[in-house]
């Protein structure tokens, strides 16, 4: 709902960080959930290093580190015109709500 809530055309991403990483696509209004924290990302997955256990374990900066990066893999890979960090752990970021519009 948080995705939707933010969709203002074209194709947006979005990813929750919280517990893990949920993820979901929007394009003309349709909402696509994807389960792409399970994907392979290092020695575990996305969700592994950006999810709360890579957290508590890596400390927030590595964390934000690792939330860039694996933001800016899904970008190359899927595109998107916007892409929107929320959930319980968006907080921890520089920006709590970031938000981005690629050309």
């Amino acid at each position: 709902m948080q995705a939707l809530g933010r969709h203002r055309g074209g194709k947006l991403l979005f990813h929750g960080l919280g517990t893990g990483l949920s993820s979901a696509l929007v394009v003309d209004g349709m909402v696509e959930p994807m389960e792409l924290g399970h994907l392979p990302y290092k020695k575990g997955t996305y969700e592994d290093y950006v999810g709360v256990r890579g957290l508590e374990r890596r400390g927030r900066k590595k964390w934000r580190k690792h939330v860039a990066d694996v933001v800016a893999h899904l970008i190359a890979a899927l595109q998107p015109n916007d892409v929107v960090l929320g959930g319980g752990n968006a907080e921890e970021l520089k920006e709590p709500t970031a938000r981005r519009t690629t050309q």
